[in-house]
């Protein structure tokens, strides 16, 4: 247990001394507050849309950020070679793995869940009534968890690759290429597309885009636990490879 606590609080301080990992950070958590301000101010809202969904237009430029913040954590030792320091200090590369992924997940959790309950709060204020409000909780808890699991994704992803750009191309390519390539399978556009952590994320959020022809019927929490899932698969793909490969 002391180790593990150790291995936290040497994760917190390398993540805090990284200039790219911190503002990567303090972009995503401010990033939905001015989205929420932009919607109001050009009433780009559309009839059919939710204040919930149109506050959190920015969420998804925002997860994919968390995603890249979970790549570069680790990436970023590989590309740095401080990776051969950490793995000196605590020996057990799943203890390094764990502390990442804790840190990851908790530290994202908790900027983005104040961060867009304050998007929503400025948008329903600057909306007005003259749009559904959408349900906001428990949805802004399942927004929160998934930029949560886009940091895990991240993170795996930057343990496989190892490389800080391939693994930031490879995470976004995660995020965006099944929505982007989805129409191109017809029929299958709604399960290709669905798959993608941001369908999950514009379901929870209930825009007025997340149609099942375009993202899928699944509901919104099962799509989160679909990504979940696959996360924590890719998550043992890294642990495995971290404990197999060099420094």
């Amino acid at each position: 247990m002391r180790g593990v606590r150790a291995a936290l609080a040497h994760e917190w301080i390398k993540f805090r001394s990284v200039r790219s990992t911190v503002w990567t950070t303090v972009v995503m958590a401010v990033l939905p507050v001015p989205g929420a301000v932009f919607v109001a101010a050009t009433e780009s809202l559309q009839p059919d849309d939710t204040v919930l969904g149109g506050a959190l237009t920015l969420s998804v430029p925002a997860l994919m950020l968390a995603a890249v913040v979970g790549a570069l954590v680790m990436s970023g030792e590989y590309s740095s070679g401080t990776i051969r320091t950490t793995f000196a200090a605590t020996p057990r590369r799943r203890t390094v793995l764990g502390a990442k992924a804790v840190l990851v997940a908790g530290g994202l959790y908790l900027l983005a869940l104040p961060s867009v309950v304050c998007a929503y709060l400025v948008g329903g204020a600057l909306l007005g009534d003259g749009y559904a409000q959408g349900d906001p909780m428990p949805a802004l808890l399942g927004v929160a968890g998934a930029f949560s699991v886009a940091g895990l994704l991240g993170l795996a992803v930057g343990t496989l690759v190892r490389h800080s750009a391939g693994a930031v191309t490879t995470v976004l390519g995660v995020l965006l290429l099944p929505s982007l390539f989805g129409p191109l399978f017809g029929d299958a556009q709604r399960w290709v597309a669905g798959i993608s952590p941001t369908a999950a994320l514009e379901k929870l959020t209930q825009t007025s885009d997340a149609t099942a022809e375009a993202v899928g019927s699944l509901a919104a929490w099962p799509s989160l636990a679909l990504v979940g899932g696959y996360t924590v698969l890719l998550l043992l793909a890294a642990d495995t490879a971290l404990g197999r490969r060099d420094a």
